[in-house]
């Protein structure tokens, strides 16, 4: 079975399993007629672990939306953490945060109204405006999965000194920060 594993990546297709001793330079493409790699090996390194990070990501925001309600949509879980974070918002607010239309936004608030866990009412500074927020039940059920999620981290990160989980959190803010604009 391990002959058709392809080099860098274990039997399911994700996770780099070496590679790592190369000097700089040598995995990148040469471009047309130079000599000079396209992307260097730290680059190309970078993007495979993003890429396997952002793929477990999905499937535990998929885990932790299912634990907060079974029929929670995965994209709508970030709506609800961001509610419990900074509080009630403009739909318009959610919809520029999360990087999605109006119509997009305006479907997924409407089922999180129908399982309970956000309601809406109107803006007292635009009535034409609705500001949304988590309801009690909402807020308890998000907590509860944060917590439990925070929790895992502390035994999977066990081994880690503080300081190295601090400064994945700030690298990770600061990588946030530029592949926002």
């Amino acid at each position: 079975m391990g002959a058709d594993v392809r080099k860098g990546e274990d039997r399911d297709g994700d996770r780099p399993s070496g590679g790592g001793d190369r000097p700089a330079g040598d995995g990148g493409a040469l471009p047309a007629g130079g000599d000079e790699p396209v992307a260097d090996h730290e680059y190309l390194s970078l993007e495979r672990e993003l890429t396997f990070l952002l793929r477990r990501a999905r499937a535990n925001q998929g885990e932790m939306a299912r634990e907060v309600h079974p029929d929670l949509e995965s994209a709508a879980y970030g709506l609800l953490v961001r509610l419990e974070e900074y509080g009630r918002q403009r739909a318009t607010e959610l919809a520029a945060y999360i990087g999605v239309g109006k119509a997009t936004m305006s479907r997924q608030l409407r089922a999180l109204e129908e399982l309970g866990l956000i309601a809406r009412e109107p803006d007292p500074a635009d009535g034409r405006a609705w500001l949304v927020d988590l309801t009690d039940e909402g807020r308890r059920r998000v907590t509860h999965v944060r917590e439990a999620r925070r929790a895992r981290y502390v035994t999977q990160l066990s081994h880690w000194d503080r300081r190295e989980v601090a400064e994945l959190a700030r690298l990770l803010h600061e990588l946030n920060g530029v592949m926002g604009k």
